[in-house]
């Protein structure tokens, strides 16, 4: 039975993972080493459930008791009663096996460790803890409170129980859980991201512009977004450390990384979440960087 839910990293995915958790009624303990990300965690939280009451989703009272129920946090002692432990820092395997190899001691034996990541190996991650059978993937879309899609990925060492218990407490979350296998980026972004490495190929190549090649996969596809659109939302960072992990792990080279990929985030435009990518967005209506 899982009630107690703990969350490490306080990002988009990580305050999202706390808010659809505390919205189904469990106790969130919500970690991350920066005090003002927790707090721009709590604010997003707040903001994105007001929009769920305005749309008639939630009751304000709904609201104000899943904000109750998210602790916050500096340090990972707070999840020594957890019953399951979600990690969603950012997307680099080092940090992870880091974060994993710190938090195993903290916690009580029966204590279940999920991961976010969007492409790494949980077989690989879970060889980094001390409990491979009680840990799998558990990967929420974004932006996860509109967002129905949970991929669950068993590694080699993942028990059918873990599994079972993950997956109830993802319909119980009101998602719905697909079941990928433990290969590179499994199902969503094995698809998605050659698509928009594509697309940054297809400007790379001057075959489009970013509005060009937007608004034709828009018009052309009926994609809500554009390729490049949504890779700024996703974080130019996260779109090229995925294409790595598919590059690497499967050795075909239809998934190099695009160089124009590599060096916008070599130049630290990565996106929305620094108001520059493949539009700028330090103005009124974001603008086409190229």
């Amino acid at each position: 039975m899982v009630e107690h839910i703990g969350v490490i990293g306080a990002g988009q995915m990580g305050n999202g993972i706390a808010h659809v958790c505390a919205l189904a009624g469990h106790q969130v303990y919500l970690m991350d080493v920066n005090e003002p990300a927790l707090e721009k965690a709590l604010a997003t939280v707040a903001k994105n459930l007001n929009r769920q009451v305005t749309k008639g989703k939630i009751s304000q009272a709904d609201a104000e008791a899943t904000v109750a129920r998210i602790h916050t946090a500096t340090t990972m002692k707070v999840f020594a009663e957890c019953d399951l432990v979600i990690e969603a820092a950012s997307e680099n395997e080092g940090v992870k096996r880091r974060i994993l190899t710190e938090l195993c001691p903290l916690l009580k034996p029966s204590c279940l460790l999920a991961s976010n990541t969007s492409s790494i190996s949980i077989t690989r991650l879970g060889a980094a803890t001390d409990r491979p059978e009680k840990f799998i993937g558990m990967h929420f879309m974004n932006p996860v409170p509109v967002m129905s899609l949970v991929e669950l990925i068993r590694g080699i060492a993942t028990a059918e129980e873990t599994y079972g218990v993950v997956r109830e407490l993802a319909l119980a979350l009101g998602k719905v859980p697909v079941s990928a296998e433990d290969f590179p980026a499994f199902i969503v972004n094995r698809i998605l991201l050659p698509m928009i490495n594509e697309a940054v190929y297809t400007l790379y190549e001057g075959v489009g512009s970013v509005d060009a090649i937007d608004t034709a996969m828009r018009l052309g596809a009926n994609h809500p977004m554009g390729p490049l659109e949504l890779a700024d939302f996703i974080g130019l960072d996260v779109c090229l450390s995925v294409m790595q992990v598919l590059h690497e792990g499967l050795a075909d080279t239809k998934y190099r990384p695009c160089p124009l990929l590599v060096k916008y985030v070599e130049a630290g435009w990565l996106g929305r979440k620094t108001n520059k990518g493949f539009y700028d967005y330090s103005g009124p209506k974001p603008m086409p960087t190229r």
